[in-house]
């Protein structure tokens, strides 16, 4: 599972940050939404069907493909600590 988020997050990342459209955040298609966007909204309690009742113009896939994203950028965070024993 973690290899189709990598792929996924390969793709949006290549297909999808335009520096000129949402500040240069990872969008979906060539809409003015960000993957930010939709992670804020499940965060919230959306469900994926109240999305797209707000979002007609996105699909499934676009709302499943930025929850892939977020998760493969969450599973690429690590924490150091870099402080010494005493």
């Amino acid at each position: 599972m973690a290899r189709t988020y990598a792929r996924q997050h390969e793709t949006l990342r290549q297909d999808h940050s335009r520096p000129r459209q949402n500040g240069g955040k990872p969008g979906i298609r060539d809409l003015r939404v960000s993957v930010s966007m939709i992670g804020d909204m499940v965060a919230g309690g959306k469900s994926v069907p109240m999305i797209l009742d707000e979002y007609p113009y996105l699909e499934d896939e676009d709302v499943r493909q930025a929850l892939a994203y977020t998760a493969a950028l969450a599973d690429s965070e690590y924490y150091l600590d870099l402080q010494r024993p005493a």
